[in-house]
């Protein structure tokens, strides 16, 4: 049943947050939905979930064309710019900006809507050229340009672990964004928001600082 993997899935937040020292509220769950059927989000929604992770912008609109705003929406997966104005129109969070072109197609369109649009960039800790991200080096210089558009919020850091059959393994990796995220606060830009770990590795990334834990598998996996 989703209600109980969601509620698996919930537990295992808190035990990890309680190992670390950390409160038991602050890691947010987003749910991936990238494979369900708005019956199984509509499912997972009465289960308590209220945080939505989609990889592609059409698949999206489809599904919030059917639920709405009762949820908050994530885009996780890469964005291409010519999908930008579809994109700001319902993501609460763009977990995925890695360039500057799409940082400044993002604030030209939210400007467009009035909104201010939160972000996070998207890091490539492991320099695995089959993952989207901007190189750990690049990113305070990123961070100083992006920042300076009026309509988006820079949130903070996202990355996507490399996969591996030991989530020790990729350890590493999150104590590096987390590293990372706390040099940009000591130059006094502050960005918070760590999102990493998913199905496989979310119980390391916690214990390592992650703020945001994106979950499809764990919860969707015997549907």
């Amino acid at each position: 049943m989703i209600a109980d993997n969601i509620k698996s899935v919930t537990e295992r937040i808190a035990r990890c947050c309680e190992k670390a020292g950390r409160p038991r509220g602050s890691v947010q769950l987003v749910t991936v939905t990238k494979e369900a059927s708005v019956g199984q989000m509509e499912e997972v929604f009465h289960a308590g979930a209220r945080d939505f992770g989609e990889n592609r912008v059409q698949d999206a609109l489809t599904k919030h064309s059917a639920i709405g705003d009762k949820v908050k929406w994530h885009l996780i997966g890469h964005l291409q710019t010519n999908k930008v104005k579809d994109a700001v129109k319902i993501f609460s969070l763009i977990h995925s900006v890695d360039s500057l072109k799409l940082a400044q197609a993002i604030d030209k369109e939210a400007a467009k809507l009035g909104k201010r649009q939160s972000i996070l960039i998207q890091v490539n800790v492991s320099g695995e050229e089959s993952k989207f991200g901007i190189a750990p080096e690049e990113t305070i210089d990123f961070l100083k340009v992006a920042s300076a558009y009026p309509n988006i919020s820079v949130d903070g850091l996202m990355m996507i672990a490399p996969e591996v059959d030991d989530p020790e393994a990729v350890r590493p990796y999150f104590r590096r964004l987390r590293e990372l995220r706390d040099k940009i606060d000591e130059g006094r830009r502050a960005i918070r928001t760590l999102s990493m770990g998913m199905t496989n590795d979310f119980e390391v990334a916690i214990e390592e600082g992650s703020d945001i834990v994106r979950v499809g598998r764990a919860i969707f996996n015997d549907q």
